[in-house]
């Protein structure tokens, strides 16, 4: 099945290349595009996180992974199938994130810990509610650990 999804708004932030890591210091701006309301982010600001759903619009000339590759190409780490890891070449080039958010104006939110570089077209915005998190001890290998060192 195909279909056509639209971007909602623009990521706007200093980061200007693609890169793994050190996210933390990019705060961004996430811009609804003028066609959408300010109405409909009424009530975004009694959450203190949202997940943002976003394009990886500079992997897309890129050839799609759809088995299994080395996380971050680092043969130290097991090959692992595209659904194991969170690489920007997958067959959607969706990626999502759980941000911190800032604060409302008017068509624009405030967020940090998003892994988005400036120009992201943006998907979807949904508020996390604590019922939606994973419920029980989460479980993840030993080189997931390792990408995550420094991502943040």
């Amino acid at each position: 099945m195909q279909f056509t999804v639209n971007a909602i708004g623009t990521v706007h932030n200093e980061r200007r290349t693609v890169e793994d890591d050190h996210w933390l210091k990019y705060p961004s701006e996430i811009r609804l595009n003028d066609d959408l309301p300010a109405e409909c982010l009424d009530g975004i600001d009694a959450y203190s996180h949202i997940e943002i759903v976003y394009l990886f619009h500079k992997a897309l000339r890129t050839r799609p992974v759809i088995g299994a590759e080395h996380p971050r190409e680092n043969p130290s780490w097991p090959k692992v199938g595209i659904y194991a890891q969170r690489k920007k070449a997958r067959p959607n080039f969706i990626g999502c994130t759980i941000a911190t958010l800032l604060r409302r104006e008017g068509i624009s939110i405030f967020v940090e810990r998003l892994d988005a570089i400036n120009g992201t077209p943006v998907l979807d915005i949904k508020p996390v509610l604590r019922e939606f998190l994973p419920y029980g001890a989460l479980r993840q290998p030993p080189w997931a650990d390792e990408i995550m060192r420094n991502y943040w």
